[in-house]
Order: C-alpha cells, then sequence, then structure tokens
C-alpha cells in the first residue's frame, strides 16, 4: 500500500473549502516516530485557522485506521518558498511572480504571464541600457524539472 497516497485521499476527503487543495503528502520512514508532512494551499491563500483544522480533522481519521499502526506525527502546512511548484493550479496563482525554472541542462528565471493546461509562459529581459528588451519563452510542463517562486524584496 502507497502510505502517501492514501494519506492524500483521506486528507482531501476532510477539505471543507472547495478553493483547498493538497500539494503534496510527504511520509518520512526515519527511525522513531513516523513523520507525515500534508502540504495544503488554496486559491486564496490559506490560514493558520485553516491549516489547524484540516488536521485536527485528518488526525481523527488516521487514528482510526488500522495500517497507519506505528506513532507518527502529523503537520499540516502551506508549501514554503523552499517547496517546488507541482500542480498547474499553483502556477495559475502566482501569475504576474518571478519564476527560477530548472529545465534539462539549463535554469530559466523570468516573470511568469501565463499558464495552459501544457505550458507556462515567462518574460525575459535581455541586454541592458538601451538594448534592453523584453524576451518571452513558453516551457513545456513536459520539460520543467523544478520551478521556485522567487522572492522580491522590491
Amino acid at each position: 500500500m502507497d502510505i502517501a497516497a492514501e494519506i492524500r485521499r483521506i486528507a482531501e476527503s476532510v477539505l471543507t473549502d472547495p478553493g483547498q487543495f493538497i500539494v503534496d503528502v510527504i511520509v518520512s520512514s526515519k527511525q522513531g516516530p513516523r513523520k507525515v508532512l500534508v502540504l495544503l494551499d488554496s486559491d486564496n491563500g490559506i490560514s493558520i485557522d485553516e491549516c489547524a483544522d484540516v488536521s485536527r480533522s485528518l488526525s481523527k481519521v488516521l487514528d482510526e485506521v488500522s495500517w497507519l499502526e506505528d506513532a507518527y506525527m502529523l503537520e499540516v502546512s502551506t508549501p514554503g518558498l523552499d517547496h517546488p511548484l507541482k500542480l498547474t493550479r499553483q502556477y495559475r496563482k502566482n501569475i504576474g511572480r518571478r519564476l527560477k525554472v530548472k529545465v534539462p541542462e539549463k535554469m530559466q528565471e523570468g516573470k511568469l504571464t501565463a499558464v495552459t493546461d501544457g505550458t507556462i509562459t515567462l518574460e525575459q529581459e535581455v541586454g541592458s541600457g538601451k538594448k534592453k528588451e523584453i524576451k518571452t519563452i513558453e516551457i513545456p510542463f513536459t520539460d520543467i524539472e523544478k520551478a521556485f517562486v522567487l522572492v522580491s524584496f522590491k
């Protein structure tokens, strides 16, 4: 049995807001209590209270299942900047932000301007001064190895 997939299924069943979605479920296999990390997001952002509500609901169900016998620590959180974008929905949520995208053999950076079911579009500034121009590139999701939102302190 794929424990992470089963926990994802249960986590999705306890969500009460239709805008919420599960980004990832990570189950550690280290010695000692198993850590279950559920990454939760929403089209409109997630509050700490919403994470706590999902955590309580999920914990009740997980405490009753027989296949999760060992002690575990449950953490429900939002994906931080150190977690790559995984779902098309996450890309759409971040239109207008700068991304760093790992594609085979190179890194691309630019402002995310569009998302389709199969591609993302980045705007990149090329050159400097009077020779600065905007270049648009499309990257198929199948070419994306990892993509991160870049933090701007401007």
